[in-house]
């Protein structure tokens, strides 16, 4: 018997590693999402190296140096307190990252346990799903603007402004693949058996429709950083002197003839980072989508 479980595991183990690397090799051979993560890896590099990399203090100002053009001395210009662009958008970049972490994180756990519920549990699905629309019925930007403004502005606000504005369309993703794995037949047969519903939800529903959630999450990362951009800029993101994307932009907006370094520099950093999130969930959807395999083929 134990020679027979030995060789049942080692022809389920090559099985097993072979999914995975021909899941890593569809990864590798997808364009989109090779761009992706080559674009984020860079900028999390960049911001966790913030430290090290910054030339010098993003805080500190040299009124001598007061909108200086980019030199090799800044290489990205000053601003109008003579604070050095690269180190601000280096440091910024880590509390941006960080924001748009934490709002994917929430907003992905709020999502599956709202959704689960819904899709699951039929007699919650009304009661739930009109409360998402009600959120839904206003655009997320003005309901994190409102939601920011009660709270005040701190880092920890924007999180829950944010988080909460991009909940409902996470939960109506998880309660759309929810209610579509409920009825499978493997379903009715660990409910036949006498499963848990609890069971049931983690272990045969969620397990096999959180796909479209991973996707789902870097698009969310992706609009938490740009919106996050949109309260610093319009003053209800994180409080000065915190350097945040949307706060250095912010700050160049009166010199933006005179000084247009100061608002280019991280508009494009912002750019940068949409666009790999957005090309890193492409790729994923591309090769966790079984129908956007089949018409590759």
């Amino acid at each position: 018997m134990v020679a027979a479980a030995t060789s049942a595991a080692a022809s389920v183990a090559p099985v097993a590693y072979g999914r995975r690397e021909s899941f890593a090799r569809r990864l590798l051979r997808n364009r989109s999402f090779v761009i992706g993560a080559v674009l984020v890896g860079v900028i999390v590099l960049a911001a966790l190296l913030a430290g090290v990399l910054s030339p010098f203090d993003p805080l500190k100002g040299n009124f001598r140096a007061r909108m200086a053009a980019p030199s090799f001395t800044y290489w990205m210009g000053t601003d109008h307190f003579g604070r050095d662009i690269l180190s601000r958008i280096l440091h910024g970049a880590r509390v941006s990252l960080q924001i748009g972490f934490a709002v994917a994180l929430v907003t992905g756990l709020l999502g599956v346990i709202i959704g689960a519920a819904s899709g699951y549990f039929r007699r919650l699905d009304g009661p739930i799903m009109r409360l998402m629309d009600a959120f839904m019925a206003f655009p997320s930007i003005i309901l994190a603007i409102a939601i920011s403004s009660v709270l005040g502005a701190s880092v920890t606000n924007v999180i829950i402004a944010l988080s909460i504005a991009a909940t409902p369309h996470t939960a109506r993703i998880v309660r759309a693949s929810v209610i579509v794995v409920r009825e499978m037949e493997y379903v009715e047969a660990a409910r036949a058996l006498g499963a848990s519903h609890m069971r049931i939800l983690m272990r045969h529903i969620l397990a096999n429709s959180l796909a479209p959630l991973v996707v789902r999450m870097t698009y969310v990362f992706a609009v938490a950083i740009l919106n996050e951009a949109v309260l610093s800029y319009i003053g209800v993101g994180p409080p000065p002197p915190t350097p945040t994307f949307g706060a250095i932009i912010a700050n160049g907006r009166d010199f933006i003839v005179a000084a247009p370094w100061i608002t280019m520099a991280p508009g494009l950093t912002v750019l940068v980072c949409v666009l790999g999130l957005n090309l890193l969930g492409d790729g994923l959807r591309d090769v966790l989508d079984p129908r956007m395999r089949v018409a590759a083929r």
